[in-house]
């Protein structure tokens, strides 16, 4: 059993531990507003530049909720 958490992540896991879609996941990578790196088709994300970015950047999206 792997005990240390993994550093890179894929898309599904990125979704999965912002709780949100992969659609919207990939619109915030294509546009540049979250830590990422495209290897071929594929997109990586640092853990630790997710939970950076995170701590960094409030949701936008809270203030138009209200």
């Amino acid at each position: 059993m792997q005990t240390e958490e993994v550093q890179v992540m894929t898309i599904d896991e990125v979704a999965e531990y912002l709780r949100i879609p992969r659609s919207s996941l990939y619109k915030l990578s294509q546009e540049g507003r979250i830590p990422c790196q495209k290897v071929g088709r594929h997109w990586r994300f640092r853990r630790a530049a997710i939970d950076e970015w995170l701590s960094k950047n409030p949701s936008d999206n809270d203030s138009s909720r209200a």
